[in-house]
């Protein structure tokens, strides 16, 4: 039923895409929460040129700059995933338009991914997995020095990033009997989540204490490359690393060198740099890397806490209360 009201609501979607395609029951539900907007869910690329032109708001991965140059009425971007660089172009960063994103309901499948990654290089799964498929019982290799598998309890988890996602893997961490360091931009706040917060100048502090390395930091110009080959000379050579957050965060050339000298015993990769990662990749070939295809965010419930997010948002906007989940353009998070 089309609603008369001048207010709009638009969310462009791409199809094809696993995460993308909002399921038929949401938009209707959208549509039936909130009669004073007009809520349209489409992707039709023509048809999003056309609605955007009076939209008051947008929900999308993404924004292109000729469609954010004809939305005049805009007020609010919202973004179904966490990152939101794709969004930031100098128009949008500049304007009075505000962005919000959904790391919120990222934050605990991802903290799973993390824990499951740390779990998997600490027992030694991959090598357990080869066994099976070969149809070998390889109880007495993983006896071997160089194999025996590790617990996660008594370690030292450190934390490059205490946001959503970052709190929530501490959480689990604490509970498995981790000690959790962290290095957080403001370290004055966060130490209810962390036994011990650094500022960003005392990174390789907690490089050289931690035995798990778990980075949960937006990728931006910023922290393109920030663990590299310096960051891993500093690292134990008995420590892993895992990265449920953007590939751009690592040097990857570096990482592999450590891995393959033995200066980084091993890394859980939810997201490489290149991405998907080429066949050919050396990543795909060393015994002490597991790989997982950037899904870290995959949840039967993710279209539920989608909607959750979105609609108590839209209610806040709606009455005028701050924004669930507010962007800092300039931070980029």
């Amino acid at each position: 039923m089309s609603c008369t009201s001048s207010r709009k609501l638009l969310w462009a979607y791409a199809r094809g895409v696993p995460y993308g395609e909002v399921p038929d029951w949401l938009a209707q539900s959208l549509s039936d929460s909130f009669p004073e907007l007009d809520s349209i869910v489409t992707s039709d690329g023509e048809r999003i040129l056309h609605e955007v032109v009076d939209a008051e708001i947008f929900i999308s991965w993404t924004m292109k700059p000729e469609q954010f140059a004809l939305a005049k009425r805009l007020r609010w971007i919202h973004s179904p995933a966490a990152g939101v660089t794709q969004l930031l172009f100098p128009a949008v960063v500049d304007s009075d338009v505000v962005v919000t994103n959904s790391t919120t309901v990222h934050s605990i499948p991802v903290a799973e991914q993390a824990i499951a990654l740390m779990f998997a290089l600490a027992r030694r799964l991959r090598k357990a997995v080869e066994d099976q498929a070969a149809g070998h019982w390889g109880q007495q290799e993983s006896w071997n020095p160089d194999r025996i598998p590790t617990e996660l309890n008594g370690k030292t988890l450190g934390l490059l990033g205490l946001g959503a996602i970052g709190r929530e893997v501490a959480s689990r961490a604490k509970a498995l009997g981790m000690a959790v360091e962290a290095v957080k931009r403001d370290p004055s706040r966060g130490a209810e989540f962390a036994d011990r917060v650094y500022p960003p100048q005392q990174l390789d502090t907690l490089l050289e204490r931690a035995d798990y390395l778990v980075l949960a930091i937006p990728g931006n110009a910023e922290t393109r490359h920030m663990i590299g080959a310096t960051q891993f000379a500093r690292m134990k050579p008995s420590a892993s690393l895992v990265n449920v957050a953007r590939g751009t965060l690592i040097d990857t050339d570096a990482l592999v060198r450590a891995l393959e000298s033995g200066k980084l015993a091993g890394a859980g990769l939810d997201v490489t740099d290149p991405e998907p990662l080429p066949p050919e990749h050396p990543l795909w070939r060393l015994p002490n890397v597991i790989i997982t295809p950037h899904l870290a965010g995959a949840t039967d419930r993710y279209w539920q806490r989608q909607a959750d997010m979105v609609f108590a948002n839209v209610r806040r906007y709606l009455a005028g209360q701050p924004l669930l989940n507010l962007v800092d353009k300039q931070r980029g998070y």
